[in-house]
């Protein structure tokens, strides 16, 4: 007995103590952050953008004037444009230069001088891809008048650069990371423009993981996760020529829901009979925006809309005469190449029964805390070796990537003439110089015009089936054709059913004479969007942000009741028969405050886990798309057709069961057993997080202000909200959202979120983060005369 209570005082006393060293380590805790809030309070402050006042910049002409609004966008009013775009680069960098200066080190392989040896492996494959290279290439070909613009806003940048080391203003991140920002040069603004080129993709990971598959399983197994049966069988796969598990596993690979929607309504269907224009791009939701919204304005042009921070001018938006707005066309631009190198002579490529030099890049990386890397980038005649980022390359067959995004391009040129457009005429004429990313452009007019047209290199193939797989290097006959020649490319203009809508889906008939892609987005999306614009003949601004908002879910729509149909007659768990009963009365919207939504979306990832099971984690990122293929699958399987995938997991009804039962199971541990009370919005939530936050929970404290907030949608919903599968947080969808009347072509709806600024301090930092969730937009004029201004003047002896 006294050895009990001796027992039970000890672990009392135990509780005390580790109560005590709680109180203490939470109290120094308490006040580490007292302190480092006073500090950053402090600190912090010196950074916020100047929004009115003067300041000296040298090399500008004339005075400049920003107005900035209540949102914080500002209207640069400049009397040239050499005076405009440096003030634009010069108003970039106070609202975004750390992210402007982390957008160009991710870009161009540079993340490792400040990052340390963490971003090693990033480097090396953006150093092996090259888009800096690729933009050097592209400034050559540029004109006088466009690389004057690009070092006059490169000017501007550094201009703020100066005076924020001088005036100890630099943000608070380059203090934590310990570096300052080096020079802004016009390279900087195109290497980030390639960079979004790259987030857009080209399905080069799709083709890997097809030939994975017929590496590794029967053909009849293999070709049903194709999006399409090749029409000729592939030579190639008779060895194992290059092993893709092996050497690709590290690649970066893009969102794959990177995309968008838009549409564009003539004025036969809408209330004020002139057109109506919508666009939300679907891009990564993180803090600040990836966007910034900006308005430039000179005699010769007045343009309002966003920008990537780092580059001039406005690429999407509107000016007083026309709109437009953009989605991914997402067509076959990437080609993979196997490559027979000489065994001799370890630079050499066969091609025509002869070997090539290829070119041998000296990439040296430098490594924060570390050593430089001697290393080094081989270029076939395809392009980059990037079978294990070129390491392997004295050791046996490889492959090369083929991308257009890696020749010259005029992007900036293009942008520069369509935001003076003032016709679809000039507008069209503009797009010639887009070259990549192939985008579906939409227009509006004042004159009524409404057009589409899906504009880019596309390259011409031998076959559209070619660009499944990879292709051998050494035979010309696999060589691109070309590209689609810019009048074939798809165009509509004024259609007669009055509107042209654009989701990522396929946007040619199968009699379109080239080929674009085998692989498209769900269709979900744009069957919504057009239901919502066949339904209604009188359209609004305001049905325009609500059809932005829509979360109403067309896949669970189609799958759900042939789901519950399968599962008729089949013993099902009290839990699971609940799930059902609810799921029989759902209206399919993704609503957060709706259990439907958790149960649905959670059966249908579980299914797919089952599924492809027996697929590696490491090759699973390169199955691009994999929904798309996933409802073929399904589709298949219930019209009773012969699945191998689904027959090798027991068949539909096993499937359909066992991942019902998994993923009620997981749901009940944790959000309880009453089903009924489960909300989509208890996982489904948006945070827009800060690149630095993962780093420690202070600076997680620091920089993500808000959420994570519940929110409707899903990644198959016009309202784009596609999320972490393991947390529920949704990181990706629509960082900015547009519509505009044209019969008020002076202005436009925004939504930027989560905001303006990049500074923690600023108002603007993160205060459109729940209007993102609740819809709520702010108008934009194009003449903005509220607020006291900010004047930029030349030097006095200028």
């Amino acid at each position: 007995m006294a050895e009990r209570v001796l027992d039970k005082q000890t672990e009392i006393g135990k509780k005390r103590v580790k109560k005590k060293w709680v109180i203490i380590i939470s109290g120094m805790l308490a006040v580490l952050l007292f302190l480092l809030a006073l500090y950053g309070n402090e600190y912090t402050k010196k950074p916020v953008e100047q929004i009115e006042g003067t300041i000296e910049l040298p090399m500008l002409k004339k005075e400049v004037e920003i107005i900035t609004d209540e949102q914080g966008v500002p209207q640069i009013n400049a009397k040239n444009d050499y005076d405009l775009y440096m003030a634009q680069g010069y108003v970039q960098a106070q609202y975004r230069l750390f992210q402007m200066e982390m957008s160009r080190r991710q870009a161009s392989g540079t993340l490792s001088e400040v990052v340390g040896e963490a971003a090693v492996d990033q480097d090396k494959y953006f150093r092996t891809v090259g888009l800096r290279r690729a933009a050097a290439q592209s400034y050559d070909v540029y004109s006088e008048e466009a690389k004057e613009i690009l070092h006059a806003f490169a000017e501007g940048i550094n201009a703020y650069i100066n005076q924020a080391k001088e005036d100890s203003r630099l943000p608070i991140e380059f203090t934590i990371m310990g570096f300052e920002p080096k020079e802004w040069t016009a390279l900087d603004s195109l290497t980030i423009g390639k960079y979004m080129a790259f987030d857009l993709g080209g399905h080069w990971e799709r083709q890997a993981f097809h030939y994975f598959l017929l590496q590794n399983y029967n053909e009849k197994k293999a070709y049903e996760l194709f999006p399409s049966y090749p029409s000729h069988k592939p030579v190639i796969m008779e060895e194992e020529f290059v092993s893709v598990h092996d050497r690709l596993k590290k690649a970066i690979i893009p969102h794959e829901l990177n995309g968008s929607n838009n549409w564009v309504i003539s004025g036969e269907k809408t209330q004020t009979g002139l057109p109506l224009l919508a666009n939300d791009p679907h891009l990564g939701l993180a803090i600040p925006s990836i966007w910034i919204q900006m308005k430039l304005k000179t005699n010769q042009q007045q343009v309002s809309g966003v920008i990537f921070a780092g580059v001039p001018g406005i690429i999407l938006g509107h000016n007083d005469k026309i709109a437009w707005g953009v989605t991914n066309t997402g067509p076959d631009v990437q080609q993979l190449y196997l490559e027979k190198r000489n065994p001799d002579q370890p630079t050499e490529y066969l091609y025509e029964e002869k070997w090539e030099q290829a070119k041998v890049i000296k990439e040296p990386i430098a490594v924060k805390d570390g050593k430089t890397i001697d290393y080094q980038v081989v270029e076939t005649r395809h392009g980059p070796v990037i079978s294990e980022f070129a390491e392997d390359s004295g050791k046996d067959n490889v492959l090369s990537l083929r991308w257009t995004a890696l020749e010259p391009t005029t992007e900036l040129e293009a942008i520069l003439q369509m935001n003076k457009a003032e016709n679809w005429q000039e507008f069209e004429k503009g797009l010639e110089k887009f070259l990549v990313p192939a985008q579906n452009f939409v227009f509006a007019s004042v004159d009524g015009t409404i057009a589409f047209k899906a504009n880019g290199n596309i390259p011409i193939y031998r076959d559209g089936k070619e660009a499944l797989l990879p292709l051998p290097g050494w035979d010309k006959d696999f060589e691109w054709k070309g590209y689609i020649p810019f009048d074939k490319l798809p165009t509509i203009v004024n259609p007669e059913k009055d509107y042209i809508a654009t989701a990522n889906n396929k946007v040619t008939m199968d009699d379109y004479p080239y080929h674009i892609s085998n692989v498209w987005a769900q269709p979900y999306r744009y069957e919504r969007i057009v239901e919502v614009l066949e339904a209604n003949e009188r359209l609004t601004i305001q049905d325009m942000k609500k059809l932005q908002m829509d979360s109403f879910n067309r896949q669970a729509k189609e799958f759900v009741p042939l789901f519950i149909t399968e599962l008729e007659g089949i013993d099902l768990s009290g839990q699971a028969k609940q799930a059902i009963e609810l799921l029989r009365k759902w209206d399919y919207k993704d609503l957060s405050t709706a259990a439907q939504p958790l149960i649905f979306h959670h059966w249908y990832e579980t299914l797919e886990n089952i599924i492809y099971q027996d697929i590696p984690d490491s090759m699973m990122n390169l199955f691009t798309s994999k929904g798309q293929t996933t409802d073929e699958l399904l589709r298949t399987a219930i019209k009773e057709e012969t699945s191998q995938w689904i027959n090798d997991q027991g068949g539909l009804q096993n499937i359909l069961s066992e991942s019902l039962n998994q993923a009620l199971s997981n749901l009940e541990k944790e959000y309880g057993k009453n089903s009924e009370k489960w909300q989509w919005g208890d996982y489904h939530q948006v945070e827009f997080k800060h690149p630095l936050s993962s780093i420690h929970p202070v600076l997680a404290f620091l920089f993500n202000r808000k959420g994570p907030i519940p929110s409707n949608g899903s990644s198959v919903t016009p309202m784009a909200a596609d999320y972490d599968s393991e947390t529920g947080i949704i990181n990706h969808g629509a960082p900015w959202r547009f519509v505009i009347d044209m019969s008020q072509a002076d202005q436009g709806y925004h939504l930027v979120a989560p905001g303006q600024s990049g500074h923690i301090k600023s108002k603007w930092y993160d205060d459109q983060l729940e209007d993102w969730v609740t819809g709520n937009y702010h108008i934009t004029k194009l003449n903005e005369t509220v607020g006291k201004p900010l004047i930029l003047q030349p030097k006095k002896d200028n």
